[in-house]
């Protein structure tokens, strides 16, 4: 399976997001992975689809956007029209389908995601609906830096053996909080192929070879 490496930039220096985009992108970077917070859904507030702008023309590599916020559906358009190139969504605050339906309707990728306190089954309907990838966070979001929660190995494994079943063995895992260089082989071997990584990444004395260890 192919594993794809999205650095997180929530752990970037913010004044020079620019050169951080850029520079994942010639470190062998896969995807830029944009934690958006909104302040209400989670504590801090991060940034938005302005800032998603900003760095658009910075990289050519695939901005993934992981919404952190209450009501979604009324942010979809603004990240698209930014530059997004995949928007995910929590179950936990929208109605799947329609979001799904809302961010097709700007030729983008979609993705669901849930919290280490949702169960895994209820990323199996975003499956059935279509999904082009699936997230489950493996710490509370909201704060770089925690510790990986090691009950989410058992859900990725669930979620895997889920699209084995119905036929999408293929589609794309992502997982996201407290993946290290030490324990991201259990990540890979649960069945997740799409590793967000901020700290690990950002403070790396030798970013692109950080990332090339990251891939298992």
């Amino acid at each position: 399976m192919n594993i794809k490496i999205a650095p997180s930039i929530l752990a970037s220096d913010f004044a020079r997001l620019g050169e951080a985009v850029e520079r994942l992108e010639k470190c062998g970077a896969d995807l830029v992975h944009c934690d958006v917070m909104d302040g209400n859904f989670v504590p801090p507030v991060t940034f938005g689809a302005q800032a998603v702008k900003a760095i658009r023309p910075h990289t050519k590599l695939p901005l993934d956007c992981h919404l952190m916020v209450l009501h979604p559906e009324t942010h979809i358009e603004d990240f698209a029209s930014a530059g997004a190139d995949l928007i995910t969504v929590h179950v936990e605050t929208c109605n799947i389908p329609a979001l799904f339906k809302q961010i097709e309707s700007f030729h983008i990728k979609k993705s669901a995601v849930v919290n280490p306190e949702t169960p895994e089954n209820r990323l199996f309907p975003a499956i059935d609906e279509g999904a082009d990838m699936v997230l489950l966070m493996s710490v509370h979001p909201g704060w770089g830096g925690q510790k990986f929660i090691q009950e989410s190995l058992k859900k990725i494994e669930a979620v895997r053996n889920y699209c084995v079943k119905v036929g999408k063995p293929d589609l794309d895992i992502e997982v996201d909080g407290g993946i290290t260089e030490e324990n991201v082989k259990d990540v890979i071997a649960a069945g997740a192929n799409v590793i967000v990584a901020g700290s690990t990444v950002f403070r790396a004395k030798d970013m692109a070879a950080t990332i090339r260890r990251l891939r298992g």
